[in-house]
């Protein structure tokens, strides 16, 4: 049977796209990009494209059109890293129903809570305060406040800090850098401790961040700094998965960006053609990522 899609669906935008056209907007996780190259290599084919959005017509480089990388920052970097002069990616409106942006918190695994206090007092600029957990939401709420540590007791330390959205980033990188890397964290959609405890025993203390705005997200992205990594969260409608793009056709400089869409474009008909799309409504559970 031919594919029949439903009223709203978009077949996403897939693009070959110079690689270094692509902006990230969070750092980058070492560990995550050591596995992700050696799963790449192994199966010689990029399976889920990253994510972009096009930057605003004022922000747009010199020469070429900018892209900021929403989700899938480690796979733009290990390919970059190895020298690929092209990346396939899913070009999406940044805006809802597009794209809906929300936060993760961390669910930190840390032995000395009490340690990691005593560091997040000594970040010069960084306000520690003791707040109750119903105004420590309100001040990030209002974006009053930085983000906030909920103590295994279920005691509040509200995190405040930093005039602009430049200094509120530098700070929130420097809180992530105590504890990214040397201790576990789980990230979490809720800011309750006892729920984070129920799915992760190991939790000692919940870390919250604000909800931020696109708006947000591409100024600290093209004005070239980072967010902390696992703090936002990109939901993207309609997202392609399982394309498996030989990195060989990334990788060919023979061949430019033209030619490169054209075999995409000629590609992706066949693959609806022959009915090898498929479309999933329902929320979905993968076993094999």
């Amino acid at each position: 049977m031919p594919f029949t899609p439903p009223a709203d669906f978009r077949v996403p935008d897939l693009r070959f796209l110079e690689i270094g056209c692509l902006v990230p907007h969070e750092r980058e996780d070492p560990k995550r990009t050591q596995a992700l190259t050696g799963k790449l290599q192994a199966e010689g084919v990029l399976r889920n494209p990253p994510v972009v959005a096009a930057a605003p017509q004022n922000q747009q480089g010199p020469r070429s059109q900018r892209f900021v990388v929403l989700d899938g920052a480690n796979r733009v970097s290990t390919l970059r890293a190895a020298g690929f002069p092209h990346i396939v990616a899913q070009v999406v409106p940044y805006e809802a129903p597009s794209v809906r942006l929300s936060t993760w918190h961390h669910a930190l695994a840390v032995d000395r809570p009490e340690e990691l206090e005593r560091r997040l007092s000594k970040i010069s600029g960084l306000s520690v305060k003791e707040q109750d957990l119903s105004h420590a939401r309100a001040l990030l709420a209002r974006r009053e406040a930085l983000a906030f540590l909920v103590r295994g007791n279920g005691s509040v330390l509200s995190l405040q800090g930093g005039r602009d959205v430049h200094r509120k980033n530098d700070l929130l990188n420097a809180i992530v850098d105590l504890y990214r890397g040397r201790h576990a964290y789980h990230r979490v959609t809720r800011d309750s401790i006892e729920e984070a405890r129920a799915r992760y025993p190991d939790v000692t203390c919940l870390a919250v961040f604000p909800h931020f705005l696109p708006e947000e997200i591409l100024t600290v992205a093209l004005a070239g700094a980072r967010l902390p990594a696992g703090i936002s969260r990109h939901v993207i409608a309609w997202r392609a998965l399982r394309v498996h793009i030989p990195l060989d056709m990334m990788a060919d400089r023979a061949r430019g960006l033209a030619q490169k869409n054209r075999w995409l474009s000629e590609w992706m008909a066949e693959r609806l053609a022959v009915n090898a799309v498929r479309f999933y409504e329902e929320s979905t559970v993968l076993f094999d990522e």
